[in-house]
């Protein structure tokens, strides 16, 4: 009898363990397969160069007719997503300074009259398209003005303290309202706001605003009936909830990078931060959805300082950094002129276009990334593979390979002069990007100034 009881007790373990394997063993696909991203990737984004837009500054007139003038200039730059900051009326209760904040949002299907007309803004989206360009809209979904029709019309639709009354999202965000989005109708009513602009005025996707904010559900959803129009790109501010890659976004904001790239600048992070942000991103980011890459947008100009009074010698190093890791490289309005001034906010505050030697670089940034597939977004560009060098806390080196193509970078990260001996990497003849000379590789004693950084190339 105690055989037995022995007997039936080491089956019911061996069920039991075979059952706990089993449970691990999906739990391990079904994670594997969270990390996959599902999001539509439309075609002509997968080599893009995202170019953000903030049209009150951008001319003396701070209209779309006087940008449009520009086009053929950023065609020339090599850019192929304009990013436009919301176009939309501006709240006039509780606004912020003279001219008030882009995202405090009066009403979702008008058009801002200082930037002009909804056919001024049509006729900008034609000739966008025409020079084979792309254009997505800021979105700002979390909160509306507070004289939105909605806050009287439609109470309901925001988020209320215990008193009742309507909040605001942050304690110094005092010029907007909170939107609560446990209410369907709300739901309906931003979907069909969005889809709105994609219908009527034919723009090719949204960069959405404070998107962690909003529920992951509203966004796939809206992402559906999009899709359902034409195929859109889609960009999140966020970079916590990587659940909003895997249906609804193809990208979210490289936040920690950018200030990794600070601090590099700094003297606070060296090297081997750089390459642990990167082994880490590896697995967190759903398998074809990328970061956005960047030195500066309007809040880190804005708020903290130009690229060089954050990164003084290192804005070149920092923008070939974001054009050569692995995501979509960022430029702001003006960079591409050397904006050496922090644009005020809720003001005029126009940009003053000059010659800088900041042209052509981002010229011969834009034209590495579109014509070497292995620097392409997403699956459609090559993985990066981190490669030793005599000095890890320095000197950064990786390769990236996609079908035929190869790239091989070695960044610098200090004040001293380095000479670079790659222990292992890609061997054979590349050419170098800036200079153009044909060189052997693994490097070695190659040497580099201060914030000196070699770009290899091979197809």
């Amino acid at each position: 009898m105690k055989k037995l009881k022995f007997l039936a007790l080491f089956l019911a373990a061996i069920f039991l363990l075979s059952a706990c394997q089993d449970g691990r063993q999906k739990d391990q696909q079904s994670s594997e397969a969270q990390y996959i991203s599902n999001a539509p990737v439309p075609e002509w984004s997968k080599d893009a160069v995202i170019y953000e837009v903030n049209i009150r500054q951008y001319t003396e007139e701070g209209t779309f007719n006087a940008f449009s003038s520009h086009l053929p200039r950023l065609k020339e730059l090599g850019v192929d997503i304009l990013w436009l900051m919301p176009v939309h009326p501006i709240g006039e209760k509780n606004r912020k300074g003279t001219l008030g904040s882009y995202y405090s949002i009066k009403d979702y299907k008008a058009i801002n009259p200082e930037f002009g007309t909804f056919e001024d803004f049509k006729s900008l989206v034609d000739k966008v398209h025409e020079m084979d360009m792309h254009l997505v809209l800021d979105w700002v979904a979390n909160h509306t003005a507070w004289d939105h029709p909605w806050i009287s019309e439609h109470p309901e639709w925001y988020t209320t303290n215990d008193e009742g009354e309507i909040m605001a999202p942050e304690p110094d965000w005092s010029d907007v309202a909170d939107l609560n989005y446990d209410n369907q109708e709300l739901r309906e009513a931003m979907t069909e706001a969005l889809k709105f602009w994609v219908r009527e005025a034919d723009i090719d996707g949204y960069r959405c605003d404070v998107a962690g904010k909003v529920p992951v559900d509203f966004w796939e959803t809206a992402r559906e009936e999009l899709e359902k129009i034409k195929p859109v790109w889609m960009l999140a501010e966020d970079e916590a909830e990587t659940e909003l890659l895997e249906y609804a976004f193809n990208a979210n904001y490289g936040w920690e990078f950018h200030h990794i790239m600070n601090a590099l600048a700094k003297g606070e992070k060296n090297a081997l931060d750089v390459a642990q942000y990167f082994q880490k991103t590896d697995t967190l980011y759903p398998h074809g959805a990328y970061p956005m890459q960047f030195t500066s947008n309007h809040d880190e100009n804005s708020w903290n300082g130009t690229v060089f009074d954050r990164l003084d010698d290192a804005v070149k190093t920092m923008a070939a950094l974001t054009f050569t890791v692995e995501g979509m490289p960022l430029i702001y309005s003006g960079q591409e002129a050397g904006l050496s001034k922090s644009l005020a906010f809720f003001e005029k505050d126009r940009i003053e276009w000059k010659e800088s030697e900041m042209t052509p670089f981002y010229q011969t940034l834009t034209a590495l990334k579109a014509n070497n597939p292995a620097l392409w977004n997403g699956t459609a560009g090559g993985e990066m593979k981190i490669l030793k060098t005599n000095s890890p806390e320095t000197l950064f080196a990786f390769s990236r390979e996609k079908e035929n193509n190869q790239i091989v970078a070695v960044f610098n990260f200090s004040d001293s002069s380095e000479s670079v001996f790659m222990v292992e990497g890609p061997e054979g003849t590349f050419t170098e990007l800036f200079s153009g000379k044909e060189v052997t590789l693994p490097a070695k004693g190659v040497l580099l100034q201060p914030w000196d950084f070699r770009i290899y190339t091979q197809r």
